[in-house]
């Protein structure tokens, strides 16, 4: 059953995100995730406040096993400082359906 990863983030210096931006699309293709929404493009909140963060990003992993072995891999966890050192938001796992 797919698994998906969404993120909401604010990036607060772009200037500082190159190690991460350089390097993330590897880990994801190395799990076998692929992008379904990715940067921002349009999004429109019909309820909640879910759109507290500008930036979107939406990935397909063929399993919430696959999605964690990405999310929780060394190469991952190696950039995933710089996103958090320079950037805020909000991450969720999801099964589908």
């Amino acid at each position: 059953m797919a698994a998906y990863f969404l993120a909401e983030i604010t990036v607060h210096h772009p200037e500082k995100m190159g190690a991460y931006r350089s390097k993330v699309e590897a880990t994801i293709a190395e799990h076998e995730g692929v992008f379904l929404h990715r940067g921002l493009g349009e999004v429109e909140v019909v309820e909640g406040s879910i759109g507290e963060h500008p930036l979107k990003v939406l990935l397909q992993f063929p399993s919430m096993e696959k999605l964690k072995g990405w999310y929780y891999s060394a190469e991952y966890q190696e950039i995933l400082g710089n996103r958090l050192d320079n950037a805020e938001g909000n991450a969720i796992f999801m099964d589908g359906i």
